[in-house]
């Protein structure tokens, strides 16, 4: 882009720091403004309703909602804005979701500067940027085998819930819950719910 409007650009980190840092070496881009900075997931729609981003940069990992449910809701919102992931948790999974989403990019956060700069550029333009490696690793690891149901048990299970907990939240019988656990736990191949949990969050499946 070497005339007209500069890209608006909103930057989405729960980490304050990064987010001063990915401004700072991005507003240094002439064709590139930085028009906003939030701290939460559920910050995003609004700030950019406001400020008529073109781009919006999400981390994943964010307070309110993640980033990967942001972009859902910036494509929800029909603003325009298009939702690049900019995050240190390079999982596969995370990036299947994140397609699913509606996000235009997907790259990690060790990316250099000028790379990142040309990753909004090319997000701006319509076209999808993914981190190539996690690209190949994501299309060999397939999509989660998990089920809704069973995703939903671990991720409860993940924070601690009790059987009865998960039941009551989700209005299924503790049989139902156990169930659930069981398969999860096997297609994880955990030893118990807290390692299936664990394994499922670490593919980036939670």
């Amino acid at each position: 882009m070497t005339s007209g409007s500069p890209i608006r650009l909103l930057i989405a980190d729960d980490q304050a720091l990064v987010r001063g840092a990915l401004a700072a070496l991005l507003g240094l881009e002439a064709d590139i403004e930085v028009v906003a900075q939030v701290g939460r997931g559920d910050e995003v729609v609004d700030a950019v309703a406001t400020t008529h981003a073109d781009v919006a940069l999400l981390d994943i990992e964010m307070p309110g909602v993640d980033g990967i449910q942001a972009a859902a809701d910036l494509r929800a919102s029909g603003s325009g804005c298009r939702a690049l992931i900019v995050t240190t948790f390079g999982r596969p999974g995370y990036l299947a979701r994140a397609m699913k989403a509606g996000a235009s990019g997907f790259v990690v956060k060790d990316t250099p500067a000028t790379a990142l700069a040309d990753a909004v550029r090319r997000v701006h333009a319509g076209l999808r940027v993914v981190d190539p490696a996690l690209a190949a690793e994501s299309l060999a690891q397939g999509d989660s085998p998990l089920t809704e149901r069973e995703t939903d048990v671990l991720e409860i299970a993940r924070t601690g819930g009790s059987i009865a907990d998960i039941a009551r939240i989700l209005h299924l019988s503790e049989g139902t819950v156990r169930n659930h656990l069981s398969s999860a736990i096997g297609k994880t191949g955990g030893r118990n719910r807290a390692d299936a949990a664990r394994i499922a969050e670490e593919n980036g499946w939670l």
